[in-house]
């Protein structure tokens, strides 16, 4: 059974509702910076996953909206990221970069020595490693033909997305914890009346939103897409590929530092209330389709030594991202809001970073800074870097 786009994305949407709701009665969630659509998703998969195993009825879900989505959101980032920001995190992004390579590395070797002590190949350890959790769902998916071919791994797609699967879950549960703990017990508070780039903080929830606001933001983002997705395919002919949702990034920032210069009298709708709004619900009804279309039932018969390797690779990122990315980050809050995002990426995918953080933000206050680094980290670096580096490993297996 298939629902349609449009069943999809109302079934989104009401999901994303279930999450605002069972955070709002469940103190524990909202206290320990669940993200809500991470809530909501994960109840929605669940309950498929229980229907499917009592009726055999498996139900898939058309995602081509859940995509779009995906494009307003970090154009809408891209949108709120000015220049002097971008220099300011200069020397804060690639201290990041340096450390999530290694972190990169380090998850490999995670991943090719619990295999090994299973007595299972090193390609396995790799597509328990990098490939499927740092890399995501779709680095799985394109290398599986690679593993399968050449090493042997007949069910490599399958073992890849069933770890992209259950890091994309831990990697929802884990920045938000962390965040809390390093702010509670270092006393840490956020720069005062910093704007908001994605979300409204919990005691502003009422805040004014006009007509006027909103439509400004639906046609910033509907230009900014067009010239990105221009820009995406003219690279795809020169043969630059990149994931659509960077170029629509690198196209709201230069958009962002340039029109508002020229046209200083132009109400542009960067970091604004409105924005960082619209940032939130797009983000969220996307995560909350991503989570509920999870197939729990086809990752079952993979579960036993993925969850082994995956239980030491949570235990590595943890430890790594409080003991590594906090303390070279500076100590402060900032950093602890980084850590919130670094959970997300290390296991899971740059939306997961983003829900953590705005989860995070709204809850102990805004962070600028970790909004521009972390995602052009997750969405620009990993992928190029992510790529030597499996080479690199199979290579040496």
């Amino acid at each position: 059974m298939t629902v349609s786009h449009l069943g999809t994305f109302t079934l989104g949407i009401l999901v994303l509702f279930v999450g605002r709701w069972t955070n709002a009665k469940i103190p524990f969630l909202r206290d320990f910076n669940i993200p809500e659509p991470v809530t909501g998703g994960l109840v929605a998969t669940v309950l498929l996953g229980a229907v499917f195993f009592v009726t055999g009825v498996e139900i898939s879900f058309a995602l081509q909206t859940r995509d779009a989505l995906i494009l307003d959101f970090f154009t809408a980032i891209g949108i709120n990221a000015d220049f002097r920001t971008l220099l300011a995190g200069g020397r804060p992004l690639a201290i990041l970069v340096a450390a999530t390579f290694v972190y990169m590395v380090l998850q490999n070797l995670t991943g090719v020595t619990m295999a090994s002590l299973m007595g299972l190949s090193s390609q396995f350890g790799l597509l328990s490693g990098t490939v499927s959790l740092i890399g995501g769902h779709g680095t799985a998916i394109a290398w599986a033909p690679t593993f399968h071919r050449d090493y042997g791994i007949a069910n490599a797609a399958e073992i890849g997305i069933a770890a992209a699967t259950f890091g994309l879950i831990l990697a929802s549960l884990m920045g938000g914890p962390i965040a809390k703990f390093l702010i509670n017990r270092r006393n840490l508070t956020s720069a005062p009346e910093e704007a908001f780039d994605v979300g409204i903080p919990f005691d502003e929830r009422d805040t004014a939103i006009d007509y006027f606001s909103i439509l400004r933001c639906f046609l910033v983002l509907n230009i900014a897409i067009g010239i990105g997705l221009a820009l995406n395919e003219a690279l795809g002919e020169a043969g630059f590929k990149l994931p659509s949702f960077v170029a629509c990034l690198l196209v709201g920032i230069v958009l962002t530092n340039t029109v508002p210069r020229l046209l200083p009298r132009l109400r542009w709708p960067s970091r604004t209330p409105a924005m960082a709004l619209f940032s939130e619900v797009t983000l969220g009804i996307f995560l909350a389709m991503s989570l509920m279309s999870l197939q729990l039932w086809a990752l079952a018969g993979l579960a036993g030594p993925i969850f082994v390797i995956l239980a030491v690779q949570f235990v590595v990122a943890v430890a790594f991202t409080l003991l590594v990315v906090f303390n070279i980050m500076g100590r402060d809050y900032q950093a602890a809001v980084v850590c919130s995002g670094f959970g997300g990426i290390s296991l899971g995918a740059t939306p997961v970073a983003i829900a953590n953080m705005t989860a995070v933000t709204e809850r102990y206050g805004s962070s600028h800074q970790a909004f521009v680094i972390v995602p052009l980290v997750s969405a620009v670096f990993i992928g190029v870097a992510n790529a030597f580096l499996i080479r690199f490993f199979l290579s040496q297996f």
